[in-house]
């Protein structure tokens, strides 16, 4: 039985000096060989991920995410060629210059060396996480979650499949107990790990946030808006509305909450009908259009509590807030939002360039959806999370932001007194 996690931090540390080593197409053609794995292998990816999907509940809304298909993971082969073909961000020399006495300076960005990321019910961290730190050049330690062992610790063989055929080191990714003891243990590890990111319900961050010792990335919980202006064009806000809750809600960029305004709100929530009632989606409606909704005779109606704003549902439900204008609109989001993505749905410029400037957010939309949010969507290959701080890196956390800097300095002889 484990009873310490520090011998496997500390394989995981040394692996590390071999994946730096590797150059940049030597990295393209081992995850190239993984994404050939991965393929090779869906039907005992599949039989993995059902053993872990018989255990939750089908009610659980992290039932989605944990849910491995062929489509799934043919996107995550896709997702590994598409990382393989990035830049690597390691190595690029970021300044150089001739200083003081005839040193020359470089400023290069370098690894950030064992990248410790826990996650839950999420099997496709496994292979994101690991594909981006290889191409970035740093070794990893994955703490999954129990609930998607089966599925982790079958994706985890294929990766150690490919790195032994490329003669690297296994333990470079190294795949934890899923035992919550050794949580801590990993906190608390600086002299093995240099960064933690915890992605996961919002329970989970804040844990992390607390307890680490180690630099924490957060990739924060996803409370995101949509905001229906009286100028909006109001079919196009109903498609944008509908997107963003039903089309995966167990996501961090589904939406949450939508805020129309009060001059519209008797012409659009109604057309918000028919969609709702086909998803079984259960709204909590503020006071004032609760009405609206009883009037309409909506099935899963319920009245919003002050704790159903600024709520995750990660399900079917949505609430409702009428506001007069933009001024309270963007005082609701500024009270609520966690700060991952919003949204407004309007015809009118200077109030899309007002909401575009003034919302805090990490990602903001004019007349989209939300669920855009995504690193593969956005060009950058895949992502460990969407990062809702302003430090180091901010919405997709993904390959570029995987690195630091290095000062290298080379000179003839020279000394400062």
């Amino acid at each position: 039985m484990t009873t310490t996690i520090v011998p496997q931090l500390q394989a995981t540390q040394q692996a590390a000096a071999q994946v730096r080593r590797l150059s940049s197409e030597q990295k393209t053609a081992l995850l190239n060989r993984l994404a050939d794995l991965l393929l090779q292998k869906q039907a005992s990816i599949m039989a993995e991920n059902q053993k872990d999907m018989v255990r939750m509940p089908d009610g659980d809304p992290k039932k989605d995410r944990l849910f491995l298909n062929k489509k799934r993971i043919q996107s995550l082969a896709d997702s590994l060629r598409d990382v393989a073909q990035l830049p690597d961000p390691s190595g690029e020399v970021l300044l150089e210059r001739e200083i003081e006495q005839g040193l020359k300076l470089k400023k290069i960005a370098v690894p950030l060396g064992v990248v410790g990321a826990i996650f839950e019910s999420r099997p496709n961290v496994t292979v994101d996480v690991a594909a981006l730190c290889l191409r970035s050049g740093n070794a990893c330690v994955l703490k999954g979650g129990k609930e998607a062992d089966f599925s982790n610790r079958y994706l985890v063989s294929l990766i150690h499949q490919a790195l032994a055929e490329y003669h690297i080191d296994t333990n470079a990714i190294m795949l934890l107990p899923t035992d919550r003891q050794f949580v801590n243990e990993l906190l608390t590890a600086t002299r093995y790990v240099d960064i933690i990111i915890p992605r996961g319900s919002e329970s989970l961050i804040q844990f992390v946030r607390k307890n680490s010792l180690i630099p924490t990335i957060e990739t924060g919980a996803g409370v995101c808006h949509g905001y229906v202006e009286s100028t909006a064009d109001l079919l196009k806000a109903r498609d944008i509305v509908v997107n963003g809750r039903v089309s995966r809600p167990s996501v961090c960029n589904s939406m949450d909450c939508v805020i129309v305004d009060r001059a519209i709100a008797t012409s659009f929530l109604p057309l918000l009908k028919d969609d709702f009632i086909k998803w079984n989606v259960e709204v909590f409606a503020d006071e004032e259009s609760y009405p609206i909704f009883e009037q309409m005779e909506y099935p899963f109606l319920q009245h919003a509590q002050s704790q159903d704003f600024g709520r995750e549902f990660l399900d079917y439900k949505m609430a409702i807030k009428i506001v007069t204008g933009l001024e309270e609109a963007l005082s609701h989001i500024q009270n609520y939002s966690s700060r991952h993505s919003e949204a407004i749905v309007s015809s009118d410029q200077t109030i899309i360039n007002r909401f575009l400037n003034e919302v805090d957010a990490a990602a903001v939309y004019a007349n989209a959806s939300t669920r855009f949010t995504d690193g593969g969507v956005f060009g950058l290959g895949a992502e460990i999370g969407i990062s809702t701080q302003k430090l180091h890196a901010r919405g997709p956390f993904a390959l570029e932001k995987l690195v630091t800097e290095k000062w290298v300095v080379v000179g003839d002889g020279q000394v400062r007194w």
